[in-house]
């Protein structure tokens, strides 16, 4: 059996571990899930913290979302393409040397859900950091999505009150409805929920 030459061969984010992660791993346009300057767009910022809650500064932070209408920007959608121009639904971010990441995207409008229902508008989020040997899946829902968030069925399977707030973004001071903030812990007391994917 022969493998194909290396350079044929594309680099995932499990290939990769540490620094390295931002080296092999650049995505053009990285952090903008839509043009900076677009009409409505958020910010949702934070910070990636290990189980001692110091920073991680070489994780790779990437979101996958919905846009304002529910639809994706893929052509797997059966609803078709997203409509918002310049919209991508991917984003890709390495964190800084003090943890910090920074997405600026659209909120996301509520999806198809098992069942006939509907999710809750939120981001998926995967974090790709040292220590790990695969990526950890987490969710970003916004707090001012209560009634939707109260009948999402992927929150509904979260029953205490302290493991479902680790993955309700909160409002950014002074920045009104256009910022969030999302920290990401990796582990200790106040782990964000990961799902197993």
């Amino acid at each position: 059996m022969s493998l194909p030459p290396s350079s044929q061969l594309a680099l995932t984010p499990s290939q990769t571990a540490g620094p390295f992660l931002a080296i092999g791993l650049p995505w053009p346009d990285g952090p903008f899930v839509v043009p900076e300057g677009t009409p409505d767009a958020i910010s949702i910022s934070g910070r990636v913290l290990d189980g001692a809650g110091e920073p991680v500064p070489d994780a790779l932070v990437e979101t996958w979302q919905a846009a304002p209408d529910g639809s994706f920007a893929h052509p797997d959608d059966p609803r078709g393409p997203a409509g918002q121009a310049g919209f991508r639904g991917f984003g890709r971010c390495p964190t800084d040397p003090g943890g910090r990441y920074r997405i600026c995207t659209l909120r996301p409008g509520a999806v198809p859900g098992p069942g006939g229902g509907t999710e809750a508008p939120h981001l998926d989020v995967s974090v790709f950091a040292r220590g790990l040997l695969d990526r950890v899946v987490t969710r970003i829902y916004f707090p001012d999505e209560q009634a939707a968030n109260g009948a999402d069925p992927v929150l509904a399977t979260i029953t205490a009150d302290d493991r479902r707030a680790t993955l309700v973004a909160v409002p950014e001071p002074g920045a009104g409805r256009f910022g969030f903030r999302f920290d990401i812990r990796l582990q200790g007391g106040h782990e964000t929920v990961f799902f197993d994917v």
